[in-house]
């Protein structure tokens, strides 16, 4: 019998702040995880022992956070070989039907959800590929808004955005340092949307969301990526409390408030066929400002626009990045999200592999 956690909108916590001098108490979410992943780790479970990561921040504007993780390179599994950003399902591969029941942390259920059926439930559990959905993005957010501590991160890689399964998954991880990206300023582009822009590098798309307003920022994000999507657009997204995007913070109080959620979605160029060495990947994490080096003489010398250098080289130029804007506006403005159609809506935590920080949670969807 699977372990469940049931939650409802009533386990949102709405008030949270970043402070460098007390740790956050852990919600109900938090002990939860936090207690099955250690003993799933205790277990045996894991490829790699974690243990103690160096970290410096590298020196410069962008404060990025650096971390020497070699065995997240050298004893993870193979990542597999992507073509395409909608790549066709193939059984013979790893996806996560294959772990054992052992590596499922716990079932989450939303109150409300365990005995109803949609229009877009077929009834069955079945495998997506890897192409994220409204569900997808709601329980994300959701998962976010269920911690206390604003280290707690998710995110995606879409197929061509270093995905390594191309089976419907979110990572989630924590990580104990300030992202510049949860209080980085943005350009509003259809503020009704909660649709902003970053004009600060590396550019992408903003949205904010407090736990009144899931639903409808779930379903705008939803339109965004499946734009991407029939547009042959590889992405990253990266989920983090944050506070407003467009919020100019004048004290140390609002400064420090991580009530909401941001959800950054940045375009950027495919990476198909075999992955190349680096000195890191560029995937979400590397996106918002979290770099797990691969190798300790690089994590050593690596500066500020070395680190840049690399990432730019994913990235659409400023004139094309600029073009995509104006017709996701376009899109925002005149279309209803796709219906994806998905089995009973559930989700699990499987620790097949260590990622970066802390976990890696798994969206059968």
């Amino acid at each position: 019998m699977r372990r469940q956690f049931v939650y409802s909108v009533q386990d949102f916590i709405t008030n949270v702040r970043r402070s460098p001098e007390t740790g956050p108490t852990l919600s109900k979410f938090d002990e939860n995880l936090r207690a099955q992943w250690k003993d799933r780790m205790n277990s045996g479970l894991f490829m790699y022992r974690l243990g103690d990561i160096p970290t410096r921040i590298i020196p410069g504007r962008h404060g990025y956070v650096a971390q020497l993780n070699v065995k997240r390179a050298t004893e993870k599994r193979k990542p597999q070989e992507i073509q395409n950003v909608q790549q066709e399902f193939n059984a013979n591969k790893f996806n996560f039907n294959k772990v054992s029941p052992e590596e499922i942390i716990f079932e989450m259920t939303k109150e409300g959800d365990v005995n109803e059926k949609r229009q877009d439930e077929p009834g069955k559990m079945v495998v997506l590929i890897n192409v994220l959905t409204k569900f997808a993005i709601q329980s994300s957010i959701e998962s976010i808004l269920l911690s206390s501590d604003p280290g707690f991160r998710m995110g995606f890689n879409s197929l061509g955005a270093f995905a390594s399964v191309n089976h419907l998954h979110l990572h989630g991880y924590y990580l104990n340092h300030e992202l510049q990206i949860e209080s980085k300023s943005a350009q509003p582009l259809l503020p009704e949307k909660g649709f902003h822009r970053f004009p600060d590098f590396p550019g992408g798309f903003l949205f904010y969301t407090e736990s009144d307003g899931v639903v409808d920022i779930s379903r705008t994000i939803c339109k965004v990526t499946d734009f991407l999507l029939d547009n042959n657009v590889a992405h990253n997204v990266f989920l983090t409390r944050g506070h407003p995007p467009c919020d100019q913070a004048q004290n140390e109080e609002s400064q420090q408030s991580r009530n909401g959620v941001r959800v950054v979605v940045w375009p950027r160029i495919p990476s198909f066929g075999a992955k190349e060495p680096s000195a890191f990947n560029i995937a979400l994490c590397e996106m918002a400002g979290h770099l797990p080096f691969k190798n300790k003489t690089d994590y050593e010398v690596a500066t500020e626009e070395d680190v840049k250098d690399i990432i730019q080289g994913q990235l659409f130029p400023e004139d094309e990045l600029h073009t995509l804007e104006q017709r996701l506006i376009h899109h925002l403005r005149r279309s209803p999200c796709r219906v994806h159609h998905l089995p009973e809506l559930r989700h699990h935590g499987s620790m097949t592999d260590s990622t970066v920080a802390s976990l890696e949670t798994c969206s059968f969807t």
